[in-house]
């Protein structure tokens, strides 16, 4: 599935992922994680359907936690083992989804890479860690925010993605 959408233009996969969301619930739940290495640089991914740099992160399927999409989600995009519980950093209304999108933004400070670690898949064409201070070209406006409120401690900006 993910390679037919990965060849249509961007705009019809956006509005395909998010339509089919919207069918199954109209209210959807997503995760992020911010990934740290010992060099204090992050994690950041580049998907296969849309453009840009982005938190790891996904879906909270049936049946889960937001605890357990997190570890979930940066397990298969990016073969990373989570050592520690994930922290719960806020939880955000994205508003330029569907405006019925919620995102919870998780910190995973204790981890390790499993054999898969950084390995492009149909998913995540690209996975690598970035200082804080010199982030890729592309960083999606909403990573930023977030990066820059990981970098200050405030995670106290009301809550909108």
């Amino acid at each position: 599935m993910l390679k037919i959408l990965s060849i249509l233009p961007q705009g019809w996969t956006r509005r395909l992922i998010q339509g089919a969301g919207l069918f199954r619930n109209p209210y959807t739940l997503g995760v992020r994680v911010i990934i740290a290495d010992e060099h204090e640089r992050v994690l950041l991914v580049r998907h296969s359907y849309i453009p840009g740099w982005y938190l790891p992160g996904g879906g909270v399927d049936r049946g889960e936690t937001l605890e357990e999409a997190a570890c979930r989600e940066v397990f298969e995009e990016v073969g990373i083992a989570a050592d520690c519980k994930p922290a719960l950093l806020n939880i955000y209304l994205n508003e330029d989804a569907t405006g019925r999108d919620h995102v919870g933004l998780f910190h995973i400070h204790l981890w390790s890479g499993t054999e898969t670690f950084l390995r492009p898949n149909t998913e995540i064409v690209e996975a690598a860690f970035f200082p804080l201070k010199q982030l890729p070209d592309g960083l999606s406006p909403a990573t930023q925010r977030r990066l820059r409120e990981f970098r200050s401690g405030d995670f106290s900006t009301g809550g909108r993605w």
